[in-house]
């Protein structure tokens, strides 16, 4: 029985919500001795930054989270694991992620945060998680997929969770 394709769905009421969604992934991904990559998709202002954020503060981060729209890599390697968050929104042409060098972030046993994943496509290697956040009512309405074991795994326990524990 395959367990890839799994999903969960949650409703995050606010913000502090939504962060704690992403403190919950850090815990469960820091043990992850592979790495782990999340693709966030959602129109803007949908809170991927704000899941992002809540990722680095969950591993330890105090200082501020910004999307890194401009740079396309913000890395925070001063994490264990390290993170890079990436913002694919002004990505011209995913061949542009060849150039950065984007194959020697995935090689490590680091988390990959990706807004705007299908900006690299085909570029990008297969994620193990999929989080998709649109606007539901004054929340969010989070559909979360798994697309590897790994991916898999991190739900099991995010169901047994959730984020208003």
């Amino acid at each position: 029985m395959s367990i890839f394709g799994n999903e969960r769905r949650l409703f995050l009421e606010d913000e502090a919500e939504t962060e704690k969604l992403g403190g919950e992934l850090a815990r469960l991904a820091s043990h992850a001795r592979e790495g782990l990559t999340v693709f966030l998709d959602g129109e803007l202002g949908m809170g991927k930054t704000t899941l992002s954020r809540g990722v680095m503060r969950g591993l330890g981060h105090e200082g501020a989270v910004k999307s890194p729209t401009y740079t396309l890599v913000e890395p925070y390697e001063h994490l264990e694991p390290p993170v890079y968050h990436f913002d694919l929104y002004r990505l011209g042409d995913p061949e542009e992620l060849e150039y950065m060098g984007i194959r020697d972030y995935f090689a490590s046993q680091s988390i990959r945060i990706i807004e705007w994943p299908e900006r690299g496509q085909g570029v990008l290697p297969d994620p193990d998680l999929e989080i998709h956040l649109e606007r539901e009512g004054q929340g969010r309405s989070v559909v979360l997929r798994a697309r590897s074991e790994l991916g898999a795994s991190l739900l099991n326990e995010i169901e047994l969770i959730g984020p208003d524990s």
